[in-house]
């Protein structure tokens, strides 16, 4: 056997390796725990509020707070890289982020006045 397959062996090898300890683990899991029906398990459960039985409205702040969330994450992907490289960019890499977080701000700021960050 070569290096080059020998290489390939070690690969197989560990990914069986894996496979059988994950197995492992989920076979040992299911002999060990507890097998009993409870009835409130399979209950369905939505942000605090008792399930009806039909189709059930979600509150729309849930999401816009999840898409606030998501908007400033993307803000901070955005100026973690810009500040890295701060000295090759200059006053135009400056400027343009200056103008990027000025937008962000505005947005905020628009969504603070139409009550949308008020959770009560």
């Amino acid at each position: 056997m070569t290096e080059f397959y020998r290489s390939y062996l070690a690969v197989a090898v560990l990914i069986l390796a894996a496979i059988g300890m994950v197995g492992f683990m989920l076979g040992l899991g299911r002999l060990i725990r507890p097998v009993r029906a409870q009835e409130q398990k399979y209950i369905p459960y939505e942000a605090g509020s008792d399930p009806t039985g039909t189709f059930g409205q979600s509150n729309v702040r849930y999401y816009v707070f999840a898409l606030l969330f998501v908007i400033f994450d993307v803000e901070a992907v955005f100026i973690f890289p810009w500040a890295v490289n701060l000295e090759s960019l200059g006053w135009f890499g400056l400027v343009e982020m200056t103008v990027f977080v000025v937008v962000l701000t505005l947005g905020l700021v628009y969504a603070w006045r139409k009550g949308v960050l008020r959770w009560a």
